[in-house]
Order: structure tokens, then sequence, then C-alpha cells
């Protein structure tokens, strides 16, 4: 284990490289007192409210080996901290069926699943925690927990990766993970349709409820995106039928300019320096409402916006870049008003720094802040990893 920052005015860092590393990193935390925050390659750290006063950032980019592959159980076991890149480089003719836009960036398999990301193929495959079939935890005294194993009926392990997907390291460090495999799929194609959001709603329907079966169905400022995977001949049969039930003008993209297509999407995700980039979760079906309420925002504050949606799950990713930081805040406050409104729920991922004395990280508390409040007073009960993450939640 390396360890650096002995400098008072900054948290010292450790970075353990196996499970006994990092039990002892927390049991020493533990009994300094020591306030924690658990980082991987830092793709995310800017999601939910700033953490503070930290004395100790627990690195997992140690915890990056491949610990078990078996590839006619499609299975295979690994540290948390490896990125998700590395592991496809290893796995021959499977994959992990996950999209997510930072997995380009260096994500972590460990911080994928804290964060709950996904891309848009969750519409077949789930995120990351749909995937899992074991996962062993730290938590906050250094005690070691394990649920699940290395085999697919094995459905046990389903409670612990649930526990903490979407956690943001608040609970505890994610050290290894058992993921189930998929194979790569021998081709892919992509149907691109311009269109308006109710439009694309209109078509994702159509899609959804068809026999074609699409991977992934996403719109994206102003342009429908229906990917379908298979064998060469399979993808570009049911390509051709699909637009032919939809009936209008479309391309069909594969290869180099589908691979394009579909960066365009992650660039709205991911967002850079000084935009403002916040997703929300809600029913399909109320896009679009909340594309009209957002484009009537962004013109009133002279922001520009941009959205896209994975159409069949119902999260919808919004960038704001340009105009005034006030700008910024009064679209924000807004348009997290139309989503809970509708019975949804908002997660603020980027934003300029200054923006967090303007609007709060996180709206109202969700229905279920007396059972996070339960679940950190009995994993954390000092509250000392990822302090201020949740705030004012927890």
């Amino acid at each position: 284990m390396s360890s650096s920052g002995s400098d008072l005015a900054s948290p010292q860092v450790a970075r353990p490289r196996d499970l006994r590393e990092a039990r002892d990193v927390f049991v020493a935390a533990a009994r300094a007192g020591q306030r924690v925050l658990i980082r991987g390659t830092g793709t995310a750290q800017s999601w939910g409210a700033p953490v503070h006063d930290v004395d100790l950032v627990v690195d997992t980019t140690g915890l990056d080996r491949v610990l078990a592959y078996n590839p006619a159980d499609m299975t295979v076991a690994v540290g948390a901290g490896i990125p998700l890149t590395d592991l496809h480089a290893t796995l021959r003719e499977q994959r992990v069926a996950l999209d997510a836009a930072r997995v380009a960036e260096g994500a972590t398999v460990g911080g994928l699943l804290a964060t709950a990301d996904g891309g848009p193929l969750r519409l077949t495959y789930g995120t990351l925690r749909d995937l899992v079939i074991g996962v062993t935890v730290v938590l906050a005294d250094g005690t070691v927990a394990r649920s699940g194993g290395h085999v697919i009926k094995n459905v046990a392990g389903y409670d612990l990766a649930k526990l903490f997907a979407g956690s943001l390291g608040a609970f505890g460090l994610v050290a290894e993970v058992v993921l189930r495999l998929h194979p790569r799929p021998k081709a892919t194609g992509t149907l691109v349709v311009p269109c308006d959001v109710p439009t694309a709603f209109t078509h994702a329907t159509t899609l959804l409820a068809s026999p074609w079966e699409p991977a992934a169905v996403d719109w994206c400022d102003g342009t429908l995106l229906a990917r379908f995977e298979g064998t060469p001949t399979g993808v570009e049969t049911r390509l051709h039928k699909a637009a032919t039930s939809l009936g209008v003008d479309h391309d069909i993209v594969d290869g180099p300019r589908e691979a394009a297509t579909w960066a365009q999407v992650a660039e709205v995700v991911r967002g850079v320096e000084g935009d403002t980039v916040l997703r929300a979760g809600t029913r399909p079906d109320a896009l679009p409402q909340l594309a009209a309420a957002l484009d009537s925002l962004a013109a009133e504050h002279g922001v520009e916006a941009s959205l896209t949606s994975s159409l069949g799950v119902g999260v919808h990713t919004v960038r704001l870049r340009g105009g005034s930081l006030d700008g910024h805040a009064h679209v924000v406050r807004a348009w997290r008003r139309r989503v809970l409104e509708s019975g949804g729920s908002v997660t603020l991922h980027r934003r300029p720094h200054a923006l967090d004395e303007l609007v709060p990280s996180w709206g109202p508390a969700p229905t279920s802040a007396t059972l996070l409040r339960a679940l950190k007073q009995q994993l954390d009960p000092d509250g000392r990893l990822a302090p201020g993450r949740f705030a004012p939640w927890l």
C-alpha cells in the first residue's frame, strides 16, 4: 500500500493494492476518526453535493486486477478499481454490456456501481448493478462484507450490489465485484431519424412494441437513435424492417459513423468544464412536457440547453452552457421543480463551482430519505464517509 499527503492543509492519500490493505486502511481511519473520500479515476467526483473536511482519500486504482475469468460460465471477478476499458481488453469475445459515457474516460467498475451510471444499452441490459452476481465491500469500521458468488444462478449477491448502487461512496468501499458477461455482438447498426421530441416519443413507442428488439432507443438534440445488435444479416434485416415500420426519412450508420453518432450523445452526458449537467429519472412519457419546459426556460434565461434521453427507461440528461451563472441557477431550480412535480428525481452531475452558492445540489428530500438515514447510521454511524455528499439529506 502506498500513501502520501502529510501536509495538514491537504488530505492524506492511501492506495491499497488488495482487499487486506483496503480493510487495514479503513480500520486505521476508524481508529483515528478520519473522514474519508473514496476515489477511483475521478470521473464522477462532482456528482451530488460537494464533499468537505476530508482527512483521507482512498484511491481505488490499485485494486485493478482481474481476479478470476471464466469464459465458459461467462463471469469475471475483478478488483473494483479496474477501468472498464482495461477489463474489456482482456475479455476476448465477451463484454460487460455497459456503455456509460464515462467509460471512455476511464471510469472504474466500482465507480460505475457506486454511481449507478449506465448508458443507452441500459434498455436491454440495465446498469452495472444488474450485471453483478457477487460483491465484496469494506465498511467504515473496516468490516468486510460479501454477498453472492461466481455463478450466475446465485442471486443472493444482488442485495449488496443494489444497496451500494448510487451510494456515491457514502456507505463504504466497493472492493471486488463478480460480473455476468454477455457475448460481443458480431455486428451493430443504428437507425437515425431527425425529429422533434413528441415525434421521437411516438416512434420510440412503435419500435419498443415491435419484434425488432432494438438494444437502445435514445433521442439527442433533434435526432432519434435506435441501435441494433446481433449477426450482420440479422442487424441489417431488423434495421430495414424498423425503418419501414416508421415510414419516415432516415439514415442507417455503422462502423466509424455509428461510433461518432453515439459519441455525440456521450458529449452531452459528460459535459466539459463550465457546463452544468443534471440527470433526471421519470416515467418515459414525461419527456415531451419536460423537453418543452427546458426549451422555454433556456430561452427565457439566455442559456444553451441540450437534452438526451433514453426513451424506453425515462432517463434524461440535460447540459447547460453559455449564458450567466444566474441563468444556469434559474434553469436548474425551475426544471428540477418540473421533474419533481412529475414524480421524478434529479441528480446534479457537473456544474461551475460557484453554482453551489446559488442553488442546492439536491432538491427536497425524497420519500426514501428516512431509509437512507437509517442505512447510513447502520453502515457509517459516525458519518465519516463522503461527508456532505448527500447534504442536507444525510
